[in-house]
């Protein structure tokens, strides 16, 4: 047994964080959210081989907000009460999209050359981009078993997903085509590679938990607007944030030569600093420490910030707007709450 194995659990911070009043709702989601992980753990270990289960808990057991578990949880609350079988499933499909983003991390970190992930050095880092690739695809398609196991509609939706996620990630890597607008563009690449996950799980939980059909795209809109308040956010963390409450190393995107939306809205502005930006980033990725500080501090001096805090807000609006064809459930507060929370992170 490794020291991370034997560590500290990801905690139920993020249920604390939406000051929920329904006391033993809150409880029920803590406790859906331990039995998760124990489920999430148990899958991802799910190999003969001890080594290469070592490997594939690595991430799981580095910590994690475990957003995706907690958002299968809360759209489970839509479903008809009282089914004996629906905690079981819930738990089941909450494990399944963390596999997912887990999954998705290990390719992340390939492609953008990260090397820490949660305070532990990443998994390239630690055993090379090829292990780190195979342990992302060993996790995919773990995830995708698990899924099967859950019925036919539940595999569809992690397959499209899967799909999306992959999608997403190859533009990235192509980058906008001719004619096509950067902000466009980049705004797909959200959906595809951020969105797409946060509303597989409110359309895993909805759909394990029998919920119907209005309740099942209310949340999926829903969670294609908090994908990207979540993106968004994230794009601002990449400058703005302490890296020890942030818990990834600064400048990562800039370092790789991913243009963020304040990156792009800096580029747009006219004046000598707009113009010493483009200066800095016309040559690919800033692996140059200095350059990343400084093309940072051009960032934090412009408007885009500001701008791109504007659209974060937006977005966040369009997703409380989707709760209003939930019913009125405590689950229903409490995923406004974390539209608040998603909105003003600081990790």
């Amino acid at each position: 047994m490794t020291a991370l194995t034997a560590g500290p659990r990801p905690d139920s911070a993020l249920v604390a964080r939406l000051a929920l009043a329904d006391r033993e709702f809150a409880d029920r989601l803590r406790h859906g959210l331990a039995e998760a992980e124990t489920r999430l753990r148990e899958v991802a270990a799910d190999v003969p081989d001890a080594l290469i289960a070592e490997w594939s808990r690595y991430l799981i057991e580095a910590g994690g907000k475990r957003l995706r578990p907690l958002l299968v949880l809360l759209a489970a609350e839509f479903g008809p009460a009282g089914r004996a079988e629906l905690a079981d499933r819930a738990r089941d499909a909450a494990a399944l999209v963390e596999l997912v983003h887990v999954a998705s991390l290990h390719h992340d970190d390939v492609m953008d050359g990260a090397r820490s992930r949660h305070g532990v050095p990443s998994a390239p880092a630690r055993w090379g981009n090829r292990t780190a690739v195979a342990l992302g695809n060993r996790l995919l398609v773990r995830a995708a078993r698990l899924a099967a196991e859950l019925g036919q509609e539940v595999s569809g939706l992690q397959g499209a997903a899967a799909e999306r996620l992959v999608r997403g990630q190859l533009r990235e890597l192509t980058g906008p085509a001719e004619g096509e607008s950067p902000l466009t563009h980049h705004f797909e690449v959200i959906a595809d590679k951020t969105a797409s996950l946060i509303s597989l799980a409110l359309r895993t939980g909805a759909t394990v938990a029998g919920a119907p059909a209005p309740a099942v795209r209310a949340l999926a809109e829903y969670g294609e607007h908090l994908g990207t308040v979540f993106q968004l956010s994230d794009d601002l963390l990449d400058f703005e944030a302490d890296p020890v409450e942030s818990g990834k190393d600064p400048g990562t995107d800039l370092a790789v030569g991913v243009r963020t939306l304040p990156v792009l809205l800096a580029l747009s502005e006219d004046g000598p600093r707009a113009a010493e930006l483009r200066g800095l980033l016309e040559g690919g990725p800033l692996t140059d420490e200095a350059d990343r500080r400084r093309a940072a501090e051009l960032l934090r001096g412009s408007t885009a910030a500001a701008r791109a805090r504007e659209l974060l807000h937006s977005y966040a609006t369009d997703a409380r707007e989707a709760l209003s064809a939930l019913p009125d459930r405590p689950a229903r507060d409490a995923l406004a709450a974390l539209v608040g929370v998603v909105e003003h992170r600081a990790s």
